[in-house]
């Protein structure tokens, strides 16, 4: 049988697109047992990476053996029987292995089918951990194959990957599969040019792929590991650097500086800006006097005023006769941000558009046709005819209030439009969107965001110079930091503006780590606090119970604090399967202290604004990522009084304590990201499933530095000699496939 399977991997010709099931020893059930794991093909097996090795290199010998030594004994076996212990009942399988040396014994628990694989007389060679019980040398449960000699080995004898699996699946299976698909390693192509190779001082596709997999040293892996990073981010900076040379080649509004209504109302907030605001409103403002399209990140710790200033940008695109599309992830943050526009823009039309709400504020200028693109727009209301509408009740809601708005969007008559995914709906269409602004833009994916852009008017019907590349300006912000390093990758085609300065008055929230045995003095002090007139916030991981997880839901919570710990409280419960109402209803409740106390899941993650709230209480802290848990703190802090943290926790894992402490230690938002990015990685902490092309790294780390700004200057170079890449045909191939598959904007 190990012939006829040898002499099928030498027959049947193997290629990168051989679908998985035809490999030698894959039938239905293994090649089903595969695709869980991404494999359908010999090309994705190529891909599937080990993700550490066992160093089983040293070759030992018995008659040099000492405890602990790892490594690997080549030899022929002299005895070997299964059979059941008298104690546990427990099956052994028990080989004598003699390497010429002297002999050592073996033992494999619970794998009597091993006796039906090795028998007397088999030379083969093991690999693991040498031990010394009362009968002298032993290895327990070692990696074994049959081999003629050392330079044959896979499993034994060498640096031996270790891949992620799944159930049925072992390590020896997909290391079998692998040694027949490199076979096809030669058809991939060396798509990095020849020149940024060589000074790169990088090796082949060829010979990175078979030494990422089967290595005979930590040089081979190491350089292999290289070129294969390389390959990968090399791919995000030119996509990247395309995508910022073609937003350069667009044409955008000329929005004009208005300093005498910028001035107006920078005058009329309740507080001054900061110099960090300042300065990153200026920077946007002067983006967007340019008739190249604006494509800025602003960035800022939770609480530092980014609202304020993307309010100035709108202004400005508002009185230039142009639409601001303010787009947030959840309606609570959109009906927030909405009440804080129109406040600040009575004289300008603002409406709120999200799945269960529409909203509309200020006067709604009544406007033939559209604007006349050389020409602005009328600049007050005093130049259209003012049509007063008032703020809509939710009892008012109907269709025709709703088809109302989206006709007056589409007329150009609604000045600042804000909402959730319902602003992109095929049903919304703007007349003349300038600005487009995104809060938290890590939680929408590229083609949302794209989809946005698609829906002015104005990008439709472009210039008759510049057919389908007019574009509005746009703005994204977030109020998690961007570490160095996804800068230069997620938000490499981004100019970035940073907001560090916190507004005056703001005192650190001290923050501590609640175990069980203290959690009723942490009651006793939030009592004391809410005698103080403060507010309490309540943080759970899940809104169910969970046995499997044993985490604390806000239903249990709650119930819990409202019934035995604080029965004499208002406290509101607040989770996402509440209907939209009783979602917005509770939290008016508890901006007004007619709540004390509010229990709720992570949808109070961002944006949620009560400056009375004073303490913090996160259930099972140890759940959450450092930069989710510094988004809940960032709910309280707002006011002039000292606000408290409260981390509780039940683990008693190091490496718990030892983040949670990290937490406590870090100065601000930007040094928690950097930590965050190192332990958990780009997907957790800023949603980048969702924009595509970076859940396409299997190697490469958003922590690699130094090889992402290398990667970004040779793609700058190649694309600065090369722009269409008409003299790498296959790399440009390649590159086209990854956009389309991707989304790239």
């Amino acid at each position: 049988m190990y012939l006829v399977c040898v002499l099928c991997l030498f027959i049947m010709p193997i290629h990168l697109s051989t679908p998985i099931e035809k490999l030698t020893r894959v039938g239905k059930v293994t090649s089903g047992r595969l695709k869980k794991l991404g494999i359908l093909s010999v090309k994705n097996l190529l891909e599937h990476y080990p993700f550490r090795f066992d160093d089983y290199s040293q070759i030992l010998r018995t008659d040099k053996l000492s405890e602990g030594s790892l490594g690997s004994l080549f030899g022929t076996i002299t005895k070997i029987e299964a059979k059941k212990t008298a104690r546990r009942h427990m099956m052994i399988t028990e080989a004598h292995l003699d390497d010429g040396r002297g002999s050592i014994k073996i033992i494999w628990f619970n794998q009597p089918y091993i006796t039906e694989t090795l028998h007397e007389g088999d030379t083969i060679a093991i690999a693991g951990k040498v031990e010394n019980d009362f009968t002298g040398w032993v290895i327990k449960n070692p990696n074994f194959e049959k081999a003629r000699s050392l330079d044959s080995t896979v499993h034994t004898a060498r640096l031996v990957p270790v891949y992620p699996a799944t159930g049925g699946i072992t390590q020896k299976q997909i290391r079998f599969l692998i040694t027949q698909a490199l076979e096809a390693s030669e058809e991939f192509s060396d798509i990095i040019p020849h020149e940024a190779a060589e000074k790169a001082d990088l090796i082949s596709k060829t010979s990175a792929l078979r030494n990422i997999h089967l290595p005979r040293s930590a040089s081979d892996y190491l350089a292999a590991l290289r070129r294969l990073k390389f390959e990968e981010l090399f791919f995000i900076q030119l996509l990247t650097e395309q995508s910022k040379k073609s937003l350069k080649s667009a044409i955008a509004p000329k929005i004009a500086f208005n300093i005498k209504e910028t001035k107006k109302l920078v005058e009329s907030l309740p507080f001054s800006l900061t110099d960090d605001q300042r300065r990153a409103a200026w920077q946007i403002l002067q983006d967007m006097e340019r008739v190249t399209p604006m494509n800025r990140l602003l960035q800022g710790d939770v609480g530092s005023g980014k609202t304020a200033v993307a309010a100035i940008a709108a202004l400005n695109a508002s009185v230039g006769g142009w639409q601001t599309a303010f787009m947030a992830p959840t309606e609570i943050l959109a009906l927030q941000h909405y009440e804080t526009i129109r406040a600040m823009f009575p004289n300008h039309s603002v409406a709120a558009l999200t799945s269960k709400h529409q909203r509309i504020s200020g006067p709604v200028i009544a406007r033939e046709g559209t604007p006349d693109r050389g020409n602005p727009a009328p600049q007050s209301i005093d130049d259209g005819i003012a049509e007063p509408v008032p703020s809509i009740s939710e009892g008012s809601l109907n269709t025709r209030t709703r088809n109302d708005i989206k006709k007056a969007i589409a007329d150009g008559r609604i000045d600042i439009v804000i909402g959730t995914h319902a602003i992109i709906q095929d049903d919304v269409s703007f007349n003349n969107l300038g600005l487009i602004i995104i809060d938290e833009q890590h939680r929408f994916g590229v083609e949302q965001r794209k989809k946005l852009k698609d829906k002015s008017a104005f990008v439709r019907m472009g210039f008759k110079t510049h057919p389908n590349e007019c574009v509005p300006h746009f703005l994204s912000m977030t109020a998690t930091p961007i570490p160095r390093s996804l800068a230069l990758t997620l938000y490499g085609d981004l100019d970035i503006s940073t907001i560090r300065q916190m507004p005056a008055g703001r005192k650190p929230i001290q923050t501590r780590i609640v175990e069980e045995n203290s959690r009723q003095k942490a009651y006793e002090f939030i009592k004391q606090k809410i005698a103080a007139k403060k507010q309490v916030f309540v943080i759970c991981p899940l809104i169910e119970e969970s046995d499997a997880l044993g985490v604390k839901s806000a239903t249990r919570e709650y119930k819990k604090l409202h019934e035995k710990i604080f029965p004499h409280l208002s406290i509101g419960l607040l989770h996402g399967k509440l209907k939209s109402a009783e979602k917005e209803k509770i939290m008016n409740d508890f901006k007004e202290n007619r709540i004390s106390m509010l229990v709720s899941t992570a949808v109070v993650e961002v944006g949620v604004d009560v400056p009375n709230a004073a303490v913090m209480m996160i259930e099972g802290a140890e759940r959450f990522g450092l930069s989710q848990l510094h988004q809940f703190r960032g709910r309280i802090g707002r006011g002039e009084h000292q606000s408290h943290c409260f981390l509780f926790t039940d683990s008693k894992n190091p490496e718990t304590a030892r983040r949670l402490q990290s937490f406590i230690r870090a100065k601000d938002g930007f040094e928690i990201a950097e930590i965050d990015l190192s332990m958990r990685g780009p997907g957790q902490i800023y949603g980048t499933t969702q924009s595509g092309y970076l859940t396409d790294l299997k190697l490469a780390k958003l922590t690699d530095s130094d090889l992402i700004a290398e990667t970004r200057e040779y793609a700058r170079v190649l694309l600065e000699k090369d722009p269409k890449l008409k003299k790498h045909p296959e790399l440009k191939f390649a590159l086209e496939k990854r956009r389309a598959e991707f989304h790239f904007e």
